[in-house]
């Protein structure tokens, strides 16, 4: 799966894959839809952006946010563990995957404050993706 990210071809990454009932979404920058970066000095609105860009990445793997087990919060500034938190508990209330929180020395981009992880366990074969999701998820670097 592709999000547009015109890192993706340049690094050789998808922003999510799945293999049979796993998907992981890959690390995250807020990234607005213009390009720039989402919620500039705000830990908070930049989690927001992440979360919905690995919601949509994971409804194309065939997956929702109750299918996901495990998440990483990457944060330059891990005082501000809370701003994300919040974020994360808004749309991770009912399912409480596995969590954590780590500092890093910094991102890509020094406007990014936060990257996310996600990993999802699609349980039911209701939600899986078309034969040609399948093969082109196969086919994507990850």
């Amino acid at each position: 799966m592709t999000s547009g990210s015109p890192l993706e071809p340049e690094i050789g990454f998808s922003r999510a894959v799945r293999i049979g009932p796993y998907v992981s979404v890959a690390g995250t920058a807020p990234i607005a839809d213009d390009g720039a970066t989402a919620g500039l000095g705000d830990v908070y609105a930049q989690s927001v952006r992440f979360l919905d860009i690995a919601e949509q990445a994971l409804r194309e793997a065939g997956a929702t946010l109750a299918d996901v087990i495990r998440t990483r919060v990457m944060l330059v500034d891990i005082t501000r563990w809370r701003e994300a938190a919040r974020a994360h508990g808004e749309r991770f209330y009912q399912v409480r995957p596995a969590c954590t929180f780590v500092e890093v020395s910094r991102f890509l981009d020094p406007e990014w404050l936060v990257e996310f992880e996600v990993d999802a366990v699609v349980a039911t074969v209701d939600r899986a993706p078309s034969a040609s999701q399948t093969a082109a998820h196969r086919a994507l670097p990850g």
